[in-house]
């Protein structure tokens, strides 16, 4: 049974177009069977192969990497885009995690999105 925790907005579409790193624009965690499915919606201003948003990932309270969804190539006109993660465990007692972004030039956003777990 699918049951849905949380749906996030965090950021308005003018604060995105002035960023020059990803931005995490909502986040959708859902669990199913004991694992988690996250559906991040990330915005950047990509520019094609050496300038694009590349990668989100979750991390726990102390910063370490749970899981990694990686972006593969560009998405110059599909903008803010959601991908999804599914199959994710999280470790017994944690109630909440960080989502981050990542782009070819500036690396990890300083943006970490508290998600809380329910």
């Amino acid at each position: 049974m699918l049951k849905t925790v949380l749906t996030l907005a965090l950021v308005s579409s003018a604060q995105i177009a002035a960023a020059d790193n990803a931005v995490i624009e909502n986040v959708r965690a859902s669990q199913a069977n004991g694992l988690w499915i996250f559906d991040v919606t990330i915005s950047h201003a990509d520019e094609g192969w050496n300038h694009f948003a590349d990668a989100w990932r979750i991390l726990d309270g102390s910063g370490n990497q749970i899981a990694i969804r990686e972006l593969i190539h560009p998405h110059v006109d599909e903008q803010p885009l959601t991908r999804s993660l599914s199959g994710v465990a999280i470790p017994d007692g944690l109630t909440e995690v960080g989502v981050q972004a990542r782009d070819t030039v500036s690396g990890w956003s300083k943006q970490i999105e508290k998600v809380k777990l329910k």
